[in-house]
């Protein structure tokens, strides 16, 4: 055999369609396939310049912010948590990290690497942090505090009541996670107070992974560019990336090059975020609950129950305890290979106990709810007429 015998054209592979219903990535719909599919420009072009910033103030929209430096930084959301750590920490500073779930684990870990002095405030897994710890963990050497505001690992809200007006009073920034709540779940960042906060495409938004939808208050654009400190991250360095990201005015030097953007996945992105713009936030967030309340309603017959109690569930993300005596994990197998549905498993401590089930975009509607639950029964060989009864019954009457 030479090395020209293993260059031998083969067919692609197949690859199945699923209905996904896990953590991520989302259902994309074709819309936003086609946007995917236009013709690929420059990443310098006037006209790509022109479509950065209608996606810029698209955004803005549904992160509910007037925040000039609103962008997409290139990289799925854990690039989001990068950026914001390599630019807004430095080596000693005190920060202040809530961690309940695996993303808040996270993030103190990418601190600690940074050289950050991490206070943890910590709680279960399943629960919300009660507010009040996280206020009484500042004081006048805090440089931020850090929430996760949808948990993905666990399926938990976490408030951001007060914690703003605590951080300006120690002069702290306020940092925070919403890459599964952000079009899924009720957030308007400038009203919460939020200096900094990054999400992620492949969520409530509906868009292939890939982005890092990121916006910056003018406190902390501030902040940063008081900073004397070079970025240690070349590619993740804001102010560089701001330099393109800008918008053009009228006599402004040419946006400056700083990597060779996504521009496919900026064109889906934008396409990603005018579906949520036509439907409008508040429907969108009530659909969102709805969504939430009538599976939840339906996977309790069969045994299902969600791990976040009452006022601290996430809307877009549903965690179930699975039922004793069900092998969770071939039961999940059954629905992806069987019935082509993804649904995710536990993380963590977690691992093994409960479910993660997407109430995500186009995800959280009747149908492929339905398709869940009607598949779920056959794998656990129970009467679907209950669940299913339930699941109409949830989107007929409401939360």
């Amino acid at each position: 055999m030479t090395i020209h015998d293993d260059l031998r054209v083969t067919a692609p592979v197949a690859l199945p369609e699923r209905l996904l219903l896990g953590s991520g990535p989302s259902p994309v719909p074709e819309r936003v396939l086609s946007a995917l599919a236009r013709p690929t420009i420059g990443h310098l072009d006037p006209a790509f310049g022109a479509l950065m910033e209608e996606m810029m103030g698209r955004l803005r929209r549904v992160m509910v912010t007037e925040n000039q430096s609103t962008l997409a930084v290139s990289g799925t959301g854990s690039a989001g948590m990068q950026t914001m750590v390599d630019n807004f920490v430095s080596p000693g500073d005190r920060v202040v990290c809530g961690v309940h779930g695996l993303f808040g684990e996270r993030m103190a870990d990418a601190l600690g690497r940074r050289g950050a002095n991490v206070v943890r405030v910590e709680a279960e897994w399943g629960r919300a942090i009660e507010v009040e710890r996280l206020i009484a963990a500042l004081n006048g050497e805090t440089a931020a505090l850090f929430v996760v505001h949808g948990e993905t690992s666990t399926g938990v809200c976490q408030p951001l009541d007060g914690l703003a007006d605590a951080c300006r009073e120690h002069d702290a920034l306020l940092f925070v996670d919403c890459v599964t709540s952000l079009g899924g779940h009720p957030l308007e960042l400038d009203a919460a107070g939020v200096d900094v906060a990054f999400s992620g495409s492949q969520k409530c938004l509906n868009c292939p992974p890939g982005l890092a939808p990121f916006t910056i208050s003018d406190r902390a654009v501030e902040r940063l560019r008081a900073t004397e400190e070079p970025c240690p991250s070349w590619y993740f360095d804001l102010r560089a990336i701001l330099a393109y990201w800008r918008e053009d005015a009228a006599g402004a030097p040419p946006r400056a090059y700083h990597h060779t953007a996504p521009i496919n996945m900026i064109y889906a992105l934008d396409e990603a975020l005018a579906i949520v713009l036509e439907e409008g936030l508040p429907t969108r967030w009530e659909r969102h609950h709805r969504a939430h309340e009538a599976l939840r309603a339906a996977l309790k017959p069969l045994g299902f129950e969600r791990l976040a109690p009452a006022g601290e569930e996430l809307y877009s993300l549903l965690a179930v305890t699975v039922p004793t005596g069900v092998d969770e994990a071939s039961a999940r197998r059954r629905l992806l290979l069987d019935h082509g549905i993804e649904v995710s498993g536990g993380l963590g401590p977690l691992a093994g106990k409960i479910w993660r089930i997407g109430v995500m975009g186009i995800g959280a509607e009747p149908e492929p709810q339905r398709r869940l639950v009607s598949a779920l029964a056959e794998i656990l060989s129970a009467d679907a007429a209950e669940p299913l009864a339930a699941l109409a019954q949830g989107w007929v009457g409401g939360p």
